[in-house]
């Protein structure tokens, strides 16, 4: 007799690793202040997302890294309007990270080529295709430590940075 056993999957959501995501204030443990550099503009919502550093779980699907007891985490907050921009997530544990940046101008929560902004933590030159985890993984110790991640859209057919006024 053969059992089958069919795995069900929870519908990825907004909110899922936001708990785990949100800092402290004053934060005290691993986490990562992000100052963001580079926006195009001031349009939409920022989303920071934690992964684990490994090819196989950098930019999986939040809810099947829940369910698998992997690291993950979000934090999501409007564009700030005005003034540096610098975002914080916590870290489950000190170790080697791998964090994504969206800039979601349109505020759909998607992430649109044509549109939206994307940067990783180390600041990788972009491609047709994800970087790998180990180009943009960072270690993080028992205490926050700060990174810049700077924005990347669409130029022609790459991504690179916005040029900055001289």
């Amino acid at each position: 007799m053969m059992l089958w056993i069919m795995a069900v999957s929870l519908a990825s959501s907004p909110d899922l690793g936001v708990a785990a995501g949100r800092c402290r204030i004053p934060e005290t443990g691993p986490a990562f202040l992000v100052d963001v550099t580079g926006l195009k503009d001031r349009a939409g919502r920022l989303k920071l997302e934690l992964y684990p550093a490994s090819d196989e779980d950098f930019l999986a699907d939040d809810n099947v890294l829940i369910s698998a007891g992997k690291a993950f985490a979000r934090v999501e907050s409007a564009t700030p309007q005005e003034g540096p921009v610098q975002l914080c997530i916590r870290a489950p544990h000190a170790g080697r990270y791998a964090l994504s940046l969206l800039h979601d101008r349109n505020s759909d929560r998607k992430f649109q080529l044509s549109i939206d902004g994307i940067g990783f933590s180390d600041n990788p030159k972009l491609g047709w295709s994800k970087p790998g985890a180990d180009r943009v993984a960072v270690d993080v110790g028992d205490a926050p430590r700060r990174i810049t991640i700077v924005m990347n859209y669409r130029h022609g057919l790459g991504m690179r940075p916005e040029k900055t006024p001289d």
